[in-house]
């Protein structure tokens, strides 16, 4: 019989933690009847999602700043143009 398709898009992640984390964060996911590997994807993805926002933050800051800095008025009015007709058109 042929593997699933979501088992065949999945890989393993090994990763090495001091036992006594690991032996807490046992004893935490089994009183919570929770799959460890459930917990620690939607760890993984939290952080993934954190990160993405942390870079949006980083780059609205830096056009923010790049605008701030500008001298030119038309040119930021352009930019700003420019930027809500990326934003209306999705």
């Amino acid at each position: 019989m042929a593997p699933s398709t979501a088992r065949s898009s999945e890989a393993t992640f090994n990763l090495r933690v001091d036992a006594a984390l690991k032996a807490e964060f046992a004893a935490v996911v089994d009183a919570e009847d929770r799959p460890a590997a459930e917990v620690i994807r939607t760890l993984m993805r939290r952080y993934i999602e954190e990160a993405r926002r942390r870079r949006f933050a980083a780059e609205a800051r830096r056009q923010s700043q790049l605008v701030a800095a500008s001298e030119d008025e038309a040119e930021v009015m352009r930019w700003i143009q420019d930027v809500s007709a990326v934003e209306g058109g999705k």
